[in-house]
């Protein structure tokens, strides 16, 4: 009798695997449909640290956690990273163009002492997807969260994308505060 139970009950528990497996492909799939990748998917769930919060000041200063660890970069970095995080739905590099403005106006603000000719030039540079700029602004914001964070919560901060496809900061919005 005991034979029969436990064969029920491992076929109840395969049953239930089953079950449960279906709901994880189906949920799997909604996330894909919201525009995670499959990379983005496994990463969350192998996260061993929370996420930090990621905090902007009035003065455009960009800290990291509550301990408020202040992250670092050159005007026209910080520009571009702030550009991202202000599209959660990223941004094709091809279409890079479009956000020549937006791009400048953030420019002006991070670094507030007006928009030198050199500064407009290396806006149209970073901005111009035949040139490799955006790839080398994007490399430094990268590099500096890794350093920082352990790769598998780093790649929620920085800018990444699929070739081709909008590039963009994985990062929840909720995490992100603006003072």
């Amino acid at each position: 009798m005991t034979n029969t139970k436990d064969t029920t009950s491992k076929e109840l528990e395969k049953d239930n695997c089953s079950i449960l497996m279906e709901e994880v492909k189906q949920r799997l799939q909604i996330l894909k449909d919201y525009g995670l990748s499959e990379a983005e998917i496994v990463s969350r769930l192998h996260t061993s640290q929370p996420l930090s919060k990621l905090i902007i000041s009035r003065g455009y200063r960009i800290f990291l956690g509550d301990d408020r660890k202040e992250l670092h970069m050159e005007p026209l970095v910080k520009s571009v990273y702030l550009l991202f995080l202000q599209h959660p739905e990223g941004i094709a590099f091809k279409y890079l163009p479009d956000y020549r403005e937006e791009l400048a106006s953030i420019y002006n603000k991070v670094r507030p002492w007006g928009l030198t000719d050199r500064a407009i030039r290396s806006i149209e540079d970073v901005t111009n997807p035949l040139l490799n700029s955006i790839n080398e602004k994007c490399a430094r914001i990268r590099k500096m969260f890794v350093t920082m964070l352990d790769s598998s919560i780093a790649e929620h901060y920085y800018i990444k994308g699929t070739r081709g496809q909008a590039k963009k900061i994985s990062l929840p919005r909720d995490m992100v505060i603006w003072e």
